[in-house]
Parts: structure tokens; sequence; C-alpha cells
């Protein structure tokens, strides 16, 4: 096989696998609210847009530093699905940690406020926890 057919393989299996990986994070993201975000986004709910964007954008950050760091494609599953793992341990953190802001409440409510802290929190962690697994 020539380089380019090589390169065009690599490119689709890791994009099967981007896809794979942000379909299992959507379902898992969205089992950990109290909310219906599929539902809340449909009524044109624009935090909750943000915030499921925002999770997705964190974890696209991670699976692309995994895969630039990794030699296989098990390895690079194994590392996306701890860092879905990850940015939901920093939701449940973020939410132990501010009582006062209940999170799930306010984003069903609208709360861009609540979405933009949380947008940032995700991305920052995704980049230094994609660092971690470089």
């Amino acid at each position: 096989m020539n380089e380019f057919t090589q390169n065009a393989v690599n490119v689709s299996i890791g994009l099967v696998i981007l896809l794979v990986i942000l379909s299992v994070g959507a379902f898992v993201f969205s089992k950990l609210t109290r909310y219906n975000d599929t539902e809340e986004i449909n009524k044109g709910n624009q935090a909750a847009g943000m915030y499921m964007g925002s999770k997705l954008l964190g974890l696209c950050i991670i699976v692309g530093m995994v895969s630039y760091s990794s030699d296989s494609w098990i390895s690079m599953l194994i590392w996306s699905a701890i860092g879905i793992v990850i940015l939901c341990l920093v939701y449940l953190v973020f939410d132990f940690l501010t009582p006062r802001v209940k999170v799930c409440e306010q984003i069903a409510q609208g709360n861009m406020a609540v979405a933009q802290l949380l947008r940032s929190i995700i991305i920052g962690v995704s980049i230094v926890i994609g660092t971690f697994l470089m």
C-alpha cells in the first residue's frame, strides 16, 4: 500500500473511532444530567446546547491529543474512554463543590453564565488531561 492510501485508511479509522467515542460520550453525558439534553436543545435552550457542545469539544481535545501520542487504535480507545470518565468526574466534583448552584437546574432554565463557566472548566481540564495522556 502506498503512503497516501495508508494515510487515508488511518484517517478513516480515526474518524470512525472519533464518532464512536463522541456517541458514547454524548450518551454517558446525557445520562449524567437530570434533564433531557436533546429536548432542551430542541427547545432552543442555548445553555444546554453550550454545555453539551463543551463536553463534546472537551472530549475531542482529549481524543486529538491521545491520537497524536498513541501508536495503536486500542490505546486510543482506552484513553479516550478514560477521558469520558474524567469529564464526568469534573461535572460531579463541580456540582459537589458548588452546592448553592444547582447545575442541572440552572442549565435547564437557560442560565448562560453557568453554561459558560462550565464550558471554560471543561475545556481547560480537557487540555490539561490531554497533555497528561500525551
